[in-house]
């Protein structure tokens, strides 16, 4: 998993050393292996947080591991042009290259540890694809996107692109050097990520060497996910066994802890946020409060008030 690394890990800022005795380490509520699927026009994915109850997850609403797959020439796929409303859109891309343009101007290349933030707030279209050259060359892609909910005061809000290049990630590790923790969005002891959130939230892409171990302090006020990328450990104070593709939804706490297994470095994905605490009406692009806001969402879209494609771009099939 290239993303970003860095040469010596012990030049960085480092995790504070918890005393056991003092800290209340988050059990292990639900452990979720996710199920395969496919998006878009085909690309597979791993739906992270099937079957978790949206109270669990609140701010976020829908997690997609893209990936692993290494495609061969003509095989990379993407989404056609489509509508969202009401939350962000957060594309993470560990390994490989995504292009995403919108109707509202924003757009770029992401690549290796890169991040796409996409506010769509009152509304937006968007499309993401792979380019050309990856589409005739094949090549290994993998990456990630995490639906953040907007509060209701928020939700129509002027859409928004944060174009997020894996540098500009907040850096720290274990007191032991044995992690690499990039923080993508909001605070761990003292480090900042450089995505600018509506909701308060935490987002981090941890990579533990072989055997290491990490504690990591934790605002009692956030939930706590963990979703791993690749490798094998436990996680909880009770060690329990964790693999590529599950996730582990935390109870309350000010810190968790997850061990590396010893043969193999382990990856994860670490989010959690302040929940809203406010009804979600969700159902296929668009995330709002009442079935009422859902359906006049539809309407919009329908009649062209979310944006319109740009008449430089055709249609991507």
């Amino acid at each position: 998993m290239p993303a970003v690394t860095v040469d010596d890990v012990l030049v960085l800022p480092r995790l504070p050393k918890l005393d056991p005795a003092a800290t209340a380490y988050r059990p292990v509520r639900h452990m979720i292996t996710a199920p395969s699927g496919f998006e878009g026009e085909g690309f597979p994915v791993r739906r992270a947080f099937a079957g978790v109850p949206l109270s669990e997850l609140d701010p976020f609403i829908h997690l997609d591991q893209m990936g692993e797959v290494d495609y061969a020439p003509g095989e990379p796929k993407g989404t056609p042009w489509h509508p969202h409303r009401g939350f962000e859109t957060v594309t993470y891309i560990i390994d490989g290259v995504f292009d995403h343009q919108d109707s509202n101007g924003g757009g770029g290349t992401i690549t290796n540890g890169d991040t796409q933030w996409m506010t769509a707030g009152a509304g937006i279209l968007h499309i993401e694809k792979p380019p050309e050259h990856l589409v005739v060359s094949g090549g290994l892609f993998h990456g990630l996107q995490l639906w953040v909910n907007l509060p209701r005061a928020k939700k129509m809000s002027p859409p928004r692109y944060q174009d997020i290049r894996g540098k500009q990630s907040g850096l720290l590790t274990t007191p032991d050097g044995g992690a690499l923790i990039r923080v993508i969005a909001g605070e761990l002891a003292g480090v900042t990520g450089p995505g600018s959130t509506h909701t308060p939230i935490t987002i981090a892409h941890v990579t533990l060497q072989p055997g290491a171990a990490l504690d990591l302090p934790w605002r009692p006020d956030y939930n706590a996910l963990v979703y791993v990328l690749a490798g094998k450990g436990t996680v909880g104070a009770d060690g329990r066994p964790v693999e590529t593709g599950q996730l582990a939804v935390h109870g309350g706490g000010d810190a968790m802890r997850v061990t590396a297994g010893p043969r193999e470095a382990l990856d994860l994905y670490i989010m959690g946020g302040k929940p809203i605490r406010e009804p979600v009406a969700h159902y296929g692009p668009f995330v709002m409060n009442t079935r009422q806001e859902l359906m006049q969402a539809f309407d919009d879209y329908q009649a062209g008030r979310l944006g319109v494609i740009p008449a430089e771009r055709v249609p991507h099939t």
